[in-house]
């Protein structure tokens, strides 16, 4: 599903990532562990498309991305890659079932068919009854839930998520925990999540730690 080689990434003379090959299978969830500068999300973003690599060849299903224009680049994101962020950055003066909805605005999909799908996702993630809610109206968990179904309107071959659960108290990271598995089952989804919540990275398929912009134990 997502294979990438020799990736490197500097800034302002700092070697943030030095050379890191990494894959991920379809279906699979694969956690990135480590200490606070050690690269996690600077790699995730990169992976994502959200940030140039030095140097590095990024593959997804088959397609080369790192070689992208910007318009393909855009064009290709939208269509075969979700994410999850800490924050889950929902627009506050739409509804729960207009921000679900947003990636497949932009992707031209039929106004009557995304609505119908992100019903469906709403009610999967247990919130079909909050749909009309605005994002304030909602509790912290509702929320991200929400921006799961957003990464997942356009099925997107792998979902990148960065500390997805950073934001969330316990009862509300281990829901979230749950959904994610349940998606893989059910859905086949792929995720590659960075995170330093141990539950979260325990019940991965994978753990890779990373050390100074190293990949120093993949498991």
């Amino acid at each position: 599903m997502l294979k990438a080689t020799n990736i490197t990434r500097n800034y302002n003379g700092l070697h943030v990532l030095k050379g890191v090959d990494i894959f991920v299978n379809k279906g699979e969830i694969v956690s990135i562990v480590g200490s606070s500068g050690a690269g996690k999300s600077t790699l995730l973003h990169i992976l994502g498309s959200l940030d140039k690599a030095n140097s590095g060849e990024i593959w997804i299903n088959d397609q080369r991305i790192d070689t992208l224009k910007e318009k393909e680049l855009a064009k290709f994101r939208n269509q075969h890659i979700g994410f999850v962020f800490q924050f889950h950055h929902l627009l506050p003066e739409f509804t729960a079932l207009e921000n679900v909805c947003i990636p497949g605005w932009i992707a031209g999909t039929n106004k009557n068919d995304l609505e119908a799908r992100a019903l469906d996702l709403l009610k999967i993630l247990g919130l079909q009854d909050r749909a009309s809610h605005k994002p304030l109206e909602l509790s912290g968990g509702e929320q991200q839930r929400v921006a799961v179904a957003r990464a997942l309107i356009n099925n997107p071959d792998i979902v990148f998520a960065d500390e997805p659960t950073g934001n969330l108290d316990s009862k509300h990271a281990q829901e979230l925990h749950e959904l994610f598995l349940h998606l893989q089952k059910t859905m086949g989804q792929t995720f590659l999540i960075v995170t330093h919540n141990e539950a979260l990275a325990k019940m991965s398929d994978r753990v890779i730690h990373m050390k100074d912009g190293y990949i120093v134990e993949p498991q």
